[in-house]
């Protein structure tokens, strides 16, 4: 190995390793969970027990492609955006 390319190997090697530890510490677990997420999203159906990010729980009584209409008492029925739902309770108790 000539100087010169052990001079640029101590150079880039530092830089090639913190970009794979970037990649597996950060970047990697943080689209396996948006996958996940998009899954739960997908996995909506009217019934299901969910909690919303703002800690609201319901039941699902109505859905499209961006909304979610949850029951959360009786003759109470509010309407959420479809992102808003942080976690799918029925499907968690299935698992």
């Amino acid at each position: 190995m000539s100087p010169e390319m052990a001079a640029a190997l101590g150079t880039w090697g530092p830089i090639i390793i913190m970009v794979a530890i970037f990649y597996f510490l950060l970047y990697r677990p943080q689209k396996n969970a948006q996958k996940r997420r998009m899954s739960m999203l997908d996995s909506l159906k009217t019934g299901n027990r969910v909690m919303t990010i703002g800690g609201i729980y319901g039941t699902i009584v109505a859905i499209d492609d961006t909304k979610v209409e949850l029951k959360i008492a009786e003759h109470t029925v509010i309407e959420v955006a479809r992102s808003s739902i942080n976690a799918n309770l029925t499907q968690d108790k299935q698992a």
